[in-house]
């Protein structure tokens, strides 16, 4: 009886612009955190990155100082003996990027990747009260997000568009953040990330520590929402939205600088709190 063939699915996330909180790199984190894992390539960051955007860092490793430069690493994360992750994580690069997506597209062949999966996250006008929107699109089926959006992308949307290029099954994923709560992580997020990920490799995946940082992300967001009327107010309209099916984002722009004053007040009210809500 032959054995089954395993399959190979290469998931990518990049930090900076594409990465709101952390919330799409947080997903590759936590796989690695979680599942047997093991560090396979790297892509060296010459020619790849501005260091004044992209600094190197300095460290002490058992005594020893050490510059660490930023860089692109691959895991192989074994989900089931049949299922593997090759995961993708890096600060976005700052040049180059054809090139760029050119070795990531050798590391999946030579990996025998079938699937290629990018993960993105962004500031949107959406209620923390309610499951945070993804926007998923396909090599088949475009989201109304992409086929609505005109503008600026990252390099997973040209390393999508490069690997469909190249004959792979694509799938992007977008998670939509509060853009009214100034934090540093959003666990909401990326389990919800972590969740459409598991529909589309038809296996549970493990939420691990993310549901109890999630449910404590939602706690502080709603103390807040309680401590300020105006706030409170923004975010039922949002909920309005949302629950009638109107796309929070066509909403009109709420006013830039109330927006600030509210981000402002959420932050000294999570320094308060002795955190931020993803603590």
């Amino acid at each position: 009886m032959s054995e089954a063939r395993r399959t190979t699915v290469l998931l990518a996330a990049f930090e900076g612009w594409n990465d709101a909180c952390q919330s799409a790199t947080d997903v590759i984190r936590h796989l690695v955190a979680t599942y047997e894992s093991t560090e396979v390539r790297h892509i060296r960051c010459d020619g790849y990155y501005d260091y004044q955007v992209a600094r190197p860092i300095t460290c002490n490793i058992q005594g020893r100082r050490r510059i660490l430069w930023p860089q692109t690493t691959f895991y192989d994360i074994t989900i089931t003996p049949e299922l593997h992750v090759l995961a993708q994580i890096a600060p976005e690069p700052n040049y180059r990027w054809l090139e760029y997506c050119r070795e990531s597209l050798h590391v999946a062949e030579e990996f025998e990747v079938d699937r290629i999966i990018t993960l993105g996250a962004m500031f949107a006008d959406c209620p923390h009260t309610r499951p945070l929107p993804v926007d998923v699109s396909d090599s088949t089926c475009q989201c109304s997000m992409d086929q609505e959006y005109n503008g600026p992308v990252g390099i997973p949307t040209i390393l999508d568009a490069m690997a469909c290029e190249d004959g792979y099954d694509t799938t992007s994923m977008w998670v939509s953040i509060p853009q009214y709560l100034g934090c540093d992580e959003c666990a909401p997020a990326t389990l919800r990330l972590l969740d459409h990920l598991s529909m589309a490799l038809g296996v549970a995946l493990d939420g691990g520590t993310l549901v109890g940082k999630a449910e404590r992300w939602r706690g502080k967001a709603s103390a807040l929402m309680r401590c300020n009327d105006d706030l409170n107010a923004y975010v039922k309209e949002l909920e309005r939205a949302y629950d009638g099916e109107s796309p929070a984002r066509d909403m009109p722009p709420f006013n830039a600088p109330q927006a600030e004053q509210l981000v402002k007040e959420a932050e000294e009210f999570l320094k308060d709190c002795g955190g931020n809500p993803a603590a």
